[in-house]
């Protein structure tokens, strides 16, 4: 097992105002063509790599990456909508902007699916796209198509470069606004006689903006309530991890003595370690919590619509725009996260009305103990078939703690939720409430490669192995070694149950039983084994984790196996 290592920081920086800017930045002329200027406004920011499919409206891009100063890493791949996942998970990793280079037309519209989770996740996505030429639009050139709105509303600015010396301040802009919280993607695009064309322009200084001030009024009322409940509890959520505020977190976890459960990117901003972390009483919020704290994380169908019976619930918010309108919060204070959360640690540290939460500690952590225990057979379950949760009893003993876990599936992820635990941020990718397949082989491309001396394991369901493991090859041509665990049921299993619960039949639910999914990746370079006992699970992981490859275990596992799921979808 590997130590405790330091979390993402993306830049050094110092603070100006509101914003935070690379010390020692400055705003130099370049000169060249439209991908020379575009990657210039681009490397302040960290950008090292883009990800892409090769198209010829975008060479300057990849010319400039070739040829420039700084070496900026083409990450080529076999679908759009990998590229654009691997930069959105490069940023999840990094915590600074992930470029996607997208050809034009269909090039950007493969990419869609991959933006919209970006939209849905806050991540800064930044996505260049090409462009049918502006000399001659109207005239049918190929692949001529407005891509600016149909990606608006899924984007925080949709814009095309009409100028080539305008590329840096237009690069610029974009970028700035997908690290402005609320964050999320942007999209450029670049007429082809734009890029190709030559020009001159100052690159903008990087600004990396940070949240606003919260409202004390807010933050004083939320210590207040915290300080006087009986029985809090703490909801962290994405945000928490791109605000880097888990140091705030855990000193106001600690300070006030509230038991705290994490979802998507908070995971791990509180180690599951901790002994105020908790993962298996959730379904002891919602009957006997007295306040609710959820803090950057949308009140959505995971989190029972910001419903809690009679619990005052606390929404803490990135920015005023974040906060929920179908529902009325106690209090929601909005702004930088690590300045709300070190509010309310301080002033609930001195409310003059402040409660025990030790005996409701001691609650949940026995209940807490008492489902581990109930979980212990079921993870290590000797039968035939498989059952999916065996799989995760293997796997969590060879995991090291600053392992990089990636899921792609419906229910054979969702045990990995469940029985995976994360002790460091930056270290769980999934895809986040828009439940968009096809984010594996993205998400491992960009794990590896922003962390090539770690383990990186892609926990991938059969069904969502159709999406993406084409780009197994990605990896094999990129030396990314990456281990990929597929619970192959041979079943739309999310789907296959409810159906038959609801009309006592299911259609269009069955996959091939079997499928050696394992071959394909040795058909493309890598290696791989399957798997139909229990017993052979453990000795799988440990060649895959030594082989240096892309390896796919391929785990035959249990048809009949339902997820236990509780949470209201819509």
């Amino acid at each position: 097992m590997t130590g405790d290592t330091d979390p993402p920081r993306p830049l050094r920086v110092r603070r100006h105002g509101d914003d935070v800017t690379p010390a020692g930045s400055v705003a130099p002329m370049t000169t060249g063509h439209g991908g020379d200027l575009a990657l210039a406004a681009l490397r302040g920011y960290g950008v090292s790599e883009l990800f892409t499919l090769s198209g010829g409206h975008i060479f300057p891009f990849y010319d400039a990456a070739v040829k420039g100063e700084a070496g900026v890493r083409i990450v080529d791949v076999r679908h759009e909508q990998t590229a654009t996942f691997a930069a959105e998970g490069m940023a999840k990793l990094t915590r600074r902007p992930g470029v996607a280079v997208l050809t034009a037309g269909p090039g950007v519209t493969n990419g869609i699916s991959a933006m919209t989770t970006a939209h849905f996740n806050g991540s800064p996505l930044v996505v260049l796209g090409g462009r049918a030429p502006q000399n001659r639009w109207g005239s049918g050139s190929l692949q001529e198509f407005d891509h600016v709105p149909v990606v608006a509303s899924i984007t925080k600015s949709a814009r095309t470069a009409m100028a080539t010396d305008d590329i840096p301040a237009e690069v610029d802009r974009a970028v700035t606004a997908a690290l402005t919280p609320h964050r999320g993607p942007v999209f450029v695009d670049f007429p082809l006689d734009i890029v190709f064309g030559h020009g001159s322009a100052d690159v903008p200084a990087p600004r990396v903006p940070r949240g606003a001030d919260p409202d004390p009024a807010d933050v004083e009322r939320a210590a207040a309530l915290i300080a006087a409940a009986e029985r809090p509890v703490i909801i962290a959520g994405t945000d928490v991890y791109w605000d880097g505020a888990w140091d705030a977190l855990r000193d106001l976890v600690e300070t006030l003595r509230v038991p705290t459960f994490m979802n998507g990117l908070g995971r791990g901003c509180l180690p599951a370690d901790h002994e105020l972390a908790f993962s298996r009483t959730r379904g002891m919020i919602k009957g006997k919590a007295d306040v609710v704290v959820v803090i950057g994380t949308p009140l959505d169908f995971r989190l029972s619509f910001g419903r809690y019976r009679d619990a005052a619930v606390i929404h803490v918010v990135d920015s005023p725009e974040s906060r929920a309108t179908h529902v009325t919060p106690a209090v929601s204070p909005a702004g930088d996260l690590t300045r709300v959360l070190e509010g309310v640690a301080e002033a609930g540290g001195r409310a003059q009305r402040r409660a025990s939460h030790e005996q409701w500690i001691a609650d949940l952590t026995d209940a807490e103990a008492a489902a581990g225990a109930e979980d212990a057979p079921l993870l290590a379950a000797d039968t035939d078939p498989i059952k999916p949760t065996r799989v995760y009893g293997e796997l969590r003993s060879r995991l090291d703690r600053d392992a990089v876990v990636v899921c792609d599936g419906g229910d054979f992820v969702s045990y990995a939720g469940k029985y995976v635990e994360s002790y460091q941020p930056g270290c769980w990718l999934d895809p986040g409430p828009y439940g968009c397949l096809g984010t594996g082989m993205g998400y491992a491309t960009a794990a590896r490669i922003a962390h090539p001396d770690r383990q990186v394991v892609v926990m991938l369901g059969d069904g969502a192995a159709g999406f993406s493991l084409m780009d197994a090859d990605t990896l094999v041509r990129h030396n990314l070694p990456v281990v990929i665990v597929v619970g192959n049921n041979g079943i739309w299993g999310l789907e296959k149950h409810p159906m038959r619960m609801l009309y006592g039949y299911d259609v269009a639910a069955d996959l091939q039983p079997g499928c050696r999914y394992d071959d394909v990746v040795r058909a493309l370079g890598g290696a791989g084994e399957v798997v139909e006992k229990p017993g052979d699970i453990g000795p799988a992981l440990d060649r895959a984790f030594a082989a240096g490859a892309p390896y796919v275990v391929n785990v035959l596992t249990d048809p009949e196996d339902t997820y236990p799921r509780s949470s209201n979808l819509g």
